[in-house]
């Protein structure tokens, strides 16, 4: 078993292949965090759970002797405002008295095998009811009548677990939710720096380290999406912690819209973490006898520093949280028009890439933004998902059916959660988008925001994409979202409840993407945010892909490609060559190999030996496949270290396949370069594809290979092909 109960000390103790994480319910009810690392045999931990109370400062609960005991410094498992905690709290409900104190003490407990569904949220799965086991933590206000139920899954196998929470009313009264964390998490040192990933359109998932301070620092965003600007992931890494050594903590959450993660460092130097819901302009009323549920946190230790943390992030999450037919299925080669052609084009213009695509040896083609509506720029049309005829002369039944002549598959865009101003369906529905009365709203690319969280809009979008993916026989649909929210409101929603607008608008995304996935099984789905503003796990739930960046220049697109990597696993990384004039097709390939590879660019606008080297790119994009979507990724030089070079690596599972690549992206003074890998087998031998020479696995890691006759200039990368002898 992974949970244990020890009932003489009423602590309870979760137990992976390599981790420990250990819960002591304490005096009248406090759950207590004990410990949360590498993997301990040990039960008796007394000593963890005592903590300074500071005289006046700290205020005891009553009954308890004076100094011994204090929400406010103990680690506590769940933070609850108004009471003896004065730290970042992780509940937080005003009662119908008014006042938002909160005060959960434990009332019972189940553990049981597999894992439960989070109702209308995406969450990791078991695959067997013996994969994972789950504890549940029921906890209880005694005055309100509110109820926490506290969720622990252990993937045993993979040395991770997941958090979330449920919030029932079991009083008569309703009371108002205004904060709802999916965890926290109180460490007992301030000693990590904290890693994050920042960015904007263009510069997704740019890495960034700094040390925890005392006070509370964090990420979070408020755009009505996970968005560019920060990542729903953190992690803490030990002072002395690099890519391979020291303590490594993870946490990611399974989340699409605004979220908050926070980290606050005590003046006792202990450490609060939590990650949830953005709590500012959140309120959630529950009423007697309903429950809301949180989103899921993943949460991930590792001692083998970040390589070792992400490594088990994407073991996770290829086998835990992608699911679907192209969960293990492997994915189609594709072009897409966009970069190509943007929304100048007609049938005859798309079939000639088709056709080239064919003669090349892609798998699929992909028809992108314009093909709706009286769509030819970005002003107009978005919620009219009719064909433009003018453009598509037979419609795209007669599209489709001339590129599935060719052999190829088909592939459309969609932006379903958009609305054009000058639309038809704005026109007969302007009470469709979102906004708040009495005030104009701001447009962002020329567009408005239809109201997700609207059942009658659902059932329209759902209906009309319908039409299309019924009629037709579509492979692949890329769903696009292509700006902020403002001005959050809904017509629907009363008053009070306005400030439940923005998590029911993604529950509603969440909704109209199962619907489409449970009835077009087959169609493989990307997602997009403007390439990678919705980058996170909630999106990977229902879309096994994510377009990573509107970047696709090869020596940016490698910086958002190892930010990424931290922990989004390379099967789910949309990367495309295109036609960027910075680096040779070499290197662009050998960038975007590094993911779920295809084109984006116009095949007249190329040169005939381009076209020729795209031929053999191909035929090592299927050689190469599974090693790199299934492999274990090393990151062997990261750009945050070096910014002249980067390399990393992929592994296959018996390690007897390496695929080692090098990236010089600005030529510096000439210098003796070896690379050192990692991950292989010390006992094995390894040949060489270029040069036929044999190494040992224990050479190739500690002495490393000389690349003193690779060729160095600026843009220029090479990759090695090492298999078992």
């Amino acid at each position: 078993m992974s949970v244990k109960y020890f009932e003489e000390n009423r602590i309870f103790k979760l137990d992976s292949k390599n981790t420990s994480y250990v819960i002591k319910i304490f005096g009248e009810g406090y759950p207590l965090h004990l410990y949360f690392g590498a993997y301990i045999p040990d039960v008796n931990l007394t000593d963890f759970e005592k903590r300074n109370v500071y005289a006046s400062f700290s205020a005891w609960p009553e009954g308890y002797e004076p100094y011994t005991f204090t929400p406010d410094t103990y680690p506590m498992e769940i933070g609850c405002n108004g009471g003896a905690d004065m730290r970042i709290a992780s509940v937080q409900i005003r009662n119908s008295d008014g006042n938002a104190v909160t005060d959960m003490r434990y009332v019972s407990h189940k553990i049981y095998k597999g894992k439960p569904a989070l109702k209308g949220l995406p969450a990791l799965y078991a695959n067997t009811p013996d994969e994972c086991e789950t504890l549940e933590l029921t906890l209880r206000d005694s005055v309100t009548g509110a109820e926490c139920i506290l969720l622990y899954t252990v993937f045993e196998k993979h040395s991770a677990i997941t958090r979330s929470m449920i919030i029932k009313n079991t009083s008569e009264k309703s009371f108002v939710i205004e904060r709802a964390m999916s965890f926290c998490l109180d460490m007992n040192s301030k000693d990590y720096d904290l890693i994050t990933l920042y960015g904007r359109h263009y510069q997704e998932r740019d890495f960034e380290r700094r040390p925890l301070a005392h006070g509370t620092q964090g990420i979070g965003s408020r755009r009505g999406s996970s968005s560019a600007a920060q990542n729903p992931f953190m992690a803490l890494i030990s002072k002395n912690g690099n890519e391979d050594f020291g303590e490594a903590y993870g946490f990611n959450l399974v989340y699409s819209a605004n979220f908050k993660g926070e980290i606050e460092v005590d003046y006792n130097n202990s450490s609060r973490v939590i990650m949830g819901i953005n709590y500012d302009d959140f309120g959630w009323t529950l009423e007697p006898g309903d429950s809301f549920y949180t989103p899921e946190a993943a949460l991930v230790y590792s001692n083998e520093g970040l390589g070792g943390m992400s490594r088990t992030f994407h073991r996770l999450y290829n086998n835990n949280l992608i699911r679907g037919e192209w969960k293990n299925k492997k994915r189609p080669l594709l072009v897409n028009n966009w970069e190509g052609t943007g929304m100048d084009f007609d049938d005859e213009k798309l079939l000639n890439i088709a056709k080239w695509a064919k003669e090349t040896g892609i798998e699929m083609f992909v028809m992108d933004d314009g093909w709706f509506g009286k769509r030819n720029d970005d002003t107009s049309s978005l919620g009219d998902w009719t064909v433009n005829e003018e453009k598509l002369g037979g419609g795209i039944g007669s599209l489709v059916s001339r590129v599935k002549a060719l052999g190829l598959k088909f592939g459309i865009w969609y932006e379903p959660e958009m609305i054009s101003p000058n639309s038809d369906l704005y026109r007969e529905h302007p009470d469709w988008c979102i906004h708040v009365p009495g005030r104009k709203g701001s447009i962002g690319r020329h567009q408005l925001v239809i109201d997700m969280s609207r059942k009658d809009v659902r059932d329209y979008l759902f209906n009309i994409m319908s039409e299309v993916l019924e009629a037709n026989d579509i492979d692949y649909l890329k769903w696009d979202f292509n700006r902020n929210i403002t001005e959050a409101g809904s017509a629907l929603l009363p008053k009070e409840r306005q400030k439940e607008f923005y998590h029911r608008f993604i529950l509603g995304t969440y909704e109209l993407m199962d619907r489409i996935t449970s009835a077009y099984p087959h169609i493989l789905m990307e997602n997009c945010s403007g390439g990678g503003g919705r980058y996170d796990p909630g999106m990977m739930y229902y879309s096994p892909q994510i377009w990573c960046s509107d970047n696709t220049d090869a020596l940016s697109r490698v910086d958002i490609q190892f930010g990424s990597s931290l922990c989004y696993p390379a099967s789910v990384q949309g990367a495309h060559v295109s036609a960027s004039s910075r680096s040779s097709y070499e290197t662009k390939r050998n960038v975007a190999m590094w993911g779920s590879f295809g084109y984006e660019l116009d095949p007249e606008k190329i040169s005939e030996e381009a076209r020729n080297e795209i031929k053999t790119q191909i035929s090592d994009y299927h050689r190469h496949y599974d090693l790199i979507h299934s492999g274990d990724l090393y990151r062997i030089i990261s750009p945050w270290d070096d910014p002249y070079r980067c390399a990393w690596e992929f592994v296959c599972e018996d390690k007897s396949k390496v695929l080692l690549t090098v990236l010089i992206k600005f030529q510096k003074e000439p210098q003796n370069f070896f690379i050192r890998l990692k991950g292989l087998s010390p006992d094995k031998y390894y040949r060489l594809e270029e040069t036929g020479e044999v190494y040992s696995g224990a050479l190739l890691m500690n002495a490393g290979i000389s690349l003193f006759n690779m060729k160095r200039s600026d843009g220029y990368s090479k990759t090695f092909y090492f298999e078992e002898v």
